[in-house]
């Protein structure tokens, strides 16, 4: 049977996604390289600060890893490794690809969704996405200067605004969560556990590693704490 989710021309144009990403950040390193020289700064320090960044980027890709694997049971390799090299993330890919197959009375938890579903999903990860850089060009301005004066009238009014905004966003996913049932609910519980575990080792024992590997860990964890949900309460 013909699998379109891991056809050579949806992995064809994976390549030519993740070939145009690795192209521009090699430009916009050699634009940095150049000014740094322009201005003077020592280029035994700026390698260094180049190797540093190469390696702790590698570990907040994990997560991202974790999030193409997932999807990667009802979607294909591709479409996940075409999502997430360009501006996807774990918060946005999984909720909007659950909503879409949804709204077409279907569900990721399967081995595979049918073709009008996949293209329904693309689209809606796709179109979804770029809501975000079309209102930072438009009004990122605009919103900046008005938190920045709310700051500086009042910073404790700024720190609110900020974290209520941040408390909405992760409150508009536990929808989903709570309505899964009790396995959903634990898992909930269990990476929150794992996360909140994770920061005080961090914060408390002085291991900065955890602040890196956090999310990763937690996601791991609550994934092998769900398989043994289920298979204890046989949801």
């Amino acid at each position: 049977m013909y699998d379109y989710r891991n056809s050579a021309f949806m992995f064809l144009l994976g390549a030519i996604v993740a070939l145009f990403v690795t192209v521009q950040s090699l430009v916009f390193l050699r634009t940095a390289w150049s000014e740094g020289k322009r201005q003077g700064l020592d280029a035994k320090k700026m390698r260094r600060s180049v190797i540093s960044s190469a390696v702790f980027t590698l570990v907040p890709s994990l997560s991202i890893l974790l999030t193409m694997l997932t999807l990667s049971g009802a979607l294909g390799l591709a479409l996940p490794w075409i999502r997430l090299s360009v501006i996807g993330a774990v918060t946005y890919e999984l909720p909007a690809a659950e909503a879409a197959a949804q709204a077409a009375g279907a569900s990721l938890a399967g081995a595979g969704v049918p073709l009008d579903v996949f293209s329904l999903i693309a689209w809606v990860m796709t179109l979804g996405i770029m809501s975000g850089p079309i209102f930072i060009i438009a009004y990122f301005k605009k919103l900046q200067g008005r938190v920045n004066k709310i700051k500086v009238e009042d910073n404790r009014w700024g720190t609110l605004l900020i974290s209520a905004m941040f408390v909405g966003l992760i409150s508009s996913f536990l929808g989903s969560a709570l309505a899964g049932g009790l396995v959903s609910i634990l898992t909930l519980l269990s990476s929150a556990l794992i996360m909140v575990i994770c920061i005080q080792l961090e914060q408390k024992a002085g291991i900065k590693l955890f602040k890196d590997f956090a999310l990763p860990l937690s996601m791991v964890g609550a994934m092998a704490l769900a398989i043994l949900y289920a298979g204890l309460l046989g949801g």
